[in-house]
């Protein structure tokens, strides 16, 4: 017969809410952190945001791409500062020029001394330019999505299961994308539309893991009326732990290798989505989850509520009434 796949035995039995309060606080700290470092540092806008020129382009003759001389000459032009990135093939260099000051027209001419300076050998595949005003469209559309994104998600959540699990999915994602955005701004690495496509992703993916064990919850709550709260929690997670190791650690195999092999042109979005896989996993078992426990969960349906300790107690069943005994006959 076909068994199914467990990394983690049957009869596991994890207390999970032991930690809950130490590392809620550790997610709190988190969170606080990242706001800090996106309000003071800010985040480090690519093109599609702050707005200038992206060029490719191709080394002479297909040999190796000299950064460091190709660094130089685009320094003397003072233009900015100016990024370099190869990409694919050794040969392949990605030029990011910031927005002009002159507009429009100090751009086409930042362009053109770029051209003069590296020489007509090289090859110009393709120039993309990006105007403050379009980058400044593109950065509150990616935070409208994101916002929508989450609303939706807490609303779908909300109507499956009960407004209190709502509400913890929505600050369980507004925890990952929140310390998301944070290690961006901690790192300073470029922060553009393919990192917002991972962020998107990563609540996409800590939503369907929270809702795997939401789901559990649920039902353990409707088969053990009378089991604690907290233990009932416990017992959720434990049962849906070989899930959540098998879904969370193949995914991580993945992103780690396009974060490890995938070269600079997506380390970006390849170091979002493995700490978001890392984050998202933690928060559903120590932020989405433990909430419940301070929330008022109704665990009987109908008009009986359950006791203020959270454990609804089962009337004992009624022993059977004895039958009546034919009396003895004495005989004499």
């Amino acid at each position: 017969m076909y068994k199914p796949i467990r990394l983690v035995p049957a009869n596991t039995r994890i207390d999970f809410m032991r930690w809950h309060k130490p590392l809620l606080l550790v997610s709190i700290v988190l969170v606080v952190g990242s706001l800090v470092l996106l309000f003071t540092k800010g985040l480090n806008y690519g093109i599609d945001f702050a707005g200038g020129v992206l060029m490719e382009v191709q080394t002479p003759q297909n040999a190796p791409a000299d950064l460091g001389e190709m660094r130089s000459k685009l320094d003397a032009l003072h233009i900015g500062e100016v990024t370099l990135q190869t990409f694919g093939a050794p040969n392949d260099v990605l030029i990011r020029v910031p927005q002009q000051a002159s507009g429009d027209k100090g751009t086409q001419e930042a362009v053109a001394r770029i051209k003069d300076a590296l020489g007509d050998q090289w090859q110009y595949r393709r120039t993309e330019t990006v105007g403050p005003k379009v980058g400044e469209e593109l950065k509150w559309g990616a935070l409208k999505a994101s916002i929508l994104a989450m609303l939706g998600i807490m609303g779908y959540v909300w109507f499956r299961y009960e407004w209190q699990f709502g509400i913890n999915a929505l600050l369980a994602l507004f925890h990952d994308t929140v310390t998301t955005a944070g290690l961006f701004a901690l790192t300073g690495l470029e922060f553009n539309l393919t990192t917002v496509a991972a962020i998107l992703t990563i609540a996409g993916y800590s939503v369907n893991d929270t809702v795997v064990i939401y789901d559990r919850i649920r039902y353990d709550m409707r088969r053990y009326k009378s089991m604690p709260l907290r233990e009932l929690i416990n017992t959720s997670l434990n049962s849906t732990l070989s899930r959540t190791t098998i879904t969370s650690g193949l995914t991580l195999l993945s992103v780690l290798a396009l974060l490890l092999f995938g070269g600079e042109a997506i380390h970006g979005f390849a170091l979002a989505m493995t700490w978001g896989i890392v984050i998202g996993t933690y928060s559903t078992i120590y932020v989405a989850t433990p909430l419940l426990l301070y929330m008022h969960l109704h665990r009987v349906r109908g008009k009986e509520t359950p006791p203020k300790d959270g454990a609804a107690k089962e009337k004992p069943a009624k022993e059977p009434a004895p039958k009546s005994q034919p009396s003895a006959v004495v005989r004499r």
